[in-house]
């Protein structure tokens, strides 16, 4: 298994650490300059993570632990209409990627009012399509009570919020996070930043509890490994113009390429001695019309 990690410091010497990297198998999933400093997100083999470490200590910058970096999260919200908190849900999606995660906004067609709100099958499977969901509903807890269908059945950890004190369990939820409503404009005063902290939190543990469950039946190769070797070997990435065209996640990896085009040159790969359709299940995404390759646990052969 691989651990994410981000790196902070100077931009001196940052190419030893590189170098490290790089001898100890791991990988750099992004890396941004400002000024002089730098902020690199990595992947090394867990076993590792203590050399990466000492050098970081030698070079004098910071390293943590980025359990949401290689995440993919869905935001739900039962609509884009300004009942249903067009700012939080914005405001939750983009404070969620400064920690490494890619997130997805999703609007339900049907989730307009307590009584006729509704889920379709396609919208939950394409919410399922990401290692977690985050449901963001509004202020008033018969509303939010009433509305649990939309997640019940959601095969991925579901995180809810929303402005009344309730319990995660009471709601058939993961979590629940309050400090969220209808507020008409953008989570900047003191009381929504801690709540955007909170979640972040929440988010991360449950993430980390997803990793060490899949580290007990891991998948045959790791999907940043999968991410890396589809970035070296299909050239027509450079030309995806969305960002992140090839989105590692923690058991699948996203390619942001045509199905039907380029899904039999991906089933094709070589990578680590395997061909990818063997250990893959390798199909079209409920998103556009992406590829998503779910990678099959070693127990599966």
């Amino acid at each position: 298994m691989y651990e994410t990690m981000t790196y902070t410091g100077g931009v001196h010497k940052h190419d030893e650490l590189e170098e490290l990297i790089e001898d100890l198998g791991g990988f750099i999933l992004q890396k941004n300059d400002s000024q002089m400093d730098i902020t690199i997100t990595l992947a090394i083999p867990s076993e590792d993570t203590d050399n990466l470490k000492e050098k970081a200590k030698e070079l004098l910058g910071d390293i943590e632990i980025a359990p949401m970096a290689s995440t993919e999260i869905a935001v739900v919200s039962p609509t884009l209409a300004r009942q249903h908190l067009p700012h939080a849900a914005c405001d939750i999606a983009e404070y969620l990627r400064r920690y490494g995660t890619k997130t997805n906004m999703i609007g339900l067609a049907r989730g307009a009012g307590k009584g006729i709100s509704q889920i379709s099958k396609p919208e939950k499977d394409l919410i399922e399509e990401h290692d977690l969901a985050i449901f963001v509903l509004g202020s008033f807890e018969d509303c939010i009570r009433k509305k649990t269908h939309l997640f019940e059945d959601i095969e991925i950890p579901v995180i809810v919020t929303g402005t009344p004190d309730l319990k995660a369990e009471e709601i058939n939820a993961n979590a629940y996070v309050k400090g969220f409503g209808r507020v008409p404009r953008r989570l900047k005063r003191g009381e929504n930043i801690r709540a955007l902290k909170k979640l972040v939190e929440v988010s991360k543990e449950i993430i980390r509890k997803e990793k060490e469950d899949l580290a007990d039946d891991p998948p045959v190769l790791p999907a940043i490994l999968v991410k890396i070797e589809i970035e070296r070997q299909i050239p027509e990435i450079k030309n995806v113009n969305s960002p992140m065209s090839v989105v590692s996640k923690i058991d699948s990896v996203r390619v942001k390429l045509p199905y039907e085009e380029y899904h039999e040159k991906i089933e094709e790969l070589e990578i680590d001695g395997y061909i990818l359709k063997d250990i893959a299940e390798i199909k079209k995404s409920m998103m556009y019309d992406q590829i998503l390759i779910n990678l099959l646990p070693e127990t599966s052969f």
